[in-house]
């Protein structure tokens, strides 16, 4: 048997992979029917044909940089509710290196349904440390790390 943060953390990749292979679909089936996502600029899905939709405009109309992350704390509430954090960068469209500018953090709360995990709370919050530039710098570092 799996290792529950193991599958945990799968289905964060998996969401992640989705982003990266520009598929809204992907993105919004690992969501429960109820699921929410807050994205990056603030803005609410809720449900996963919202999400779907949503996660469509953007792919059709910019070009979307690529996910780099860290997960950094897995925590079960009970043996079928999950927090996953994380922290993640974007790595431009035609470029190799990190965007400091759009360093966020991710919280997912994940609930297990007959035997699956399905992501009901996605916040994608950014982590700008206003005044404070030598976070950016060491999150970038860190993230840095991961994508090599």
């Amino acid at each position: 048997m799996m290792d529950k943060a193991f599958e945990v953390k799968a289905i964060y990749k998996q969401l992640l992979d989705a982003w990266n292979n520009r598929s809204a679909r992907g993105m919004a089936d690992l969501f429960m029917d109820d699921g929410e996502s807050i994205g990056f600029d603030g803005s609410q899905s809720i449900g996963k044909e919202e999400i779907f939709l949503h996660l469509k405009l953007i792919f059709e109309d910019h070009p979307t940089a690529r996910f780099i992350s860290k997960v950094k704390d897995v925590h079960f509430l009970s043996s079928d509710i999950a927090i996953l954090r994380a922290i993640a960068g974007m790595v431009p469209s035609q470029q190799s290196d990190i965007n400091p500018k759009v360093n966020t953090h991710h919280t997912l709360v994940l609930v297990k349904i007959d035997e699956e995990w399905r992501i009901k709370l996605f916040q994608n919050t950014p982590a700008q440390f206003h005044g404070r530039p030598e976070l950016v710098e060491q999150m970038t570092d860190e993230l840095r790390k991961e994508s090599h």
